[in-house]
């Protein structure tokens, strides 16, 4: 991997990791077309720019990180519990699920999933508008929600997203709830996969692991605060949209014989 397909990917996985639209499909085509193999070295990277999306979490909500939300992070713990209990007692059966084919699938459902979420919002108003005002009930109920999210091309932030508007957040809060249950999720799977791969964070690949690291962070943090912004004025319906054209995107893809049907990020 040289500079510049560091520089790509880490804005890839900084710009989609927080939308509802699946950071693996796009990694999936932009590794593929870039002709990057799934080595060690490739893996370590993976774990560098999540790491990056973690911290940028953390400078967008550092005001959060103090005593007086000690409650909120209950919830998000509570919230993380499902999905580390399914994905703990189920991670072989996870991976075998794994194919380009159901990455698109998923990626085409959860866009309907996403206009149909719409259309019942039409005739139901969100009871809870600041993410600190969510309930426990609710916060586990999200978490359940996030077990889809195992399902590889269906968005950690799709599933966390699609379960907060359902349970009455409104779509800022369901974002802002989904940004802060990213941080126990993706510490867990990062800190794993660090464990296996730190051998790999030394000599010529440091380079392309830094640059990777600080446009992940730079295009993650700006992403979020965007997101926010435009949920402020529009719905999701534009990502239930992109998210079946990127779908079938990917079948057209796979069966032109651009990317293989294993591929991975």
């Amino acid at each position: 991997m040289d500079a510049l397909q560091s520089f790509i990917l880490g804005i890839i996985e900084g710009v989609t990791e927080f939308l509802p639209i699946s950071s693996t499909g796009h990694l999936i085509v932009a590794s593929e077309l870039m002709g990057l193999p799934q080595t060690e070295g490739h893996m370590a990277f993976e774990v560098i720019i999540q790491l990056a999306a973690i911290l940028a979490v953390v400078a967008n909500y550092r005001e959060k990180f103090s005593p007086q939300y000690f409650e909120l992070w209950v919830k998000v713990v509570l919230a993380f519990i499902p999905i580390g209990a399914v994905g703990f007692l189920l991670s072989a059966q996870v991976k075998a699920l794994f194919s380009v084919e159901i990455v698109a699938a998923m990626f085409i459902v959860g866009g309907i999933v996403f206009l149909l979420v719409e259309r019942y919002l039409k005739h139901h108003t969100p009871s809870v508008q600041q993410v600190e005002d969510l309930s426990y009930r609710q916060a586990l109920w999200i978490g359940v929600a996030q077990i889809f999210a195992l399902l590889p091309g269906m968005s950690r932030a799709g599933a966390t997203i699609v379960g907060a508007l359902l349970v009455g957040l409104s779509r800022k809060a369901s974002a802002e709830f989904s940004f802060l249950l990213a941080l126990p999720v993706m510490v867990a799977t990062s800190g794993l996969d660090l464990v296996k791969h730190y051998d790999q964070f030394q000599g010529e690949q440091a380079l392309t692991l830094i640059i990777g690291f600080i446009t992940a962070f730079v295009s993650a943090y700006l992403v979020m605060r965007l997101f926010i912004a435009f949920l402020n004025r529009f719905t999701f319906n534009a990502f239930g949209i992109y998210r079946i054209l990127f779908g079938l995107l990917l079948f057209y893809l796979l069966y032109a014989g651009v990317i293989s049907p294993q591929a991975h990020a």
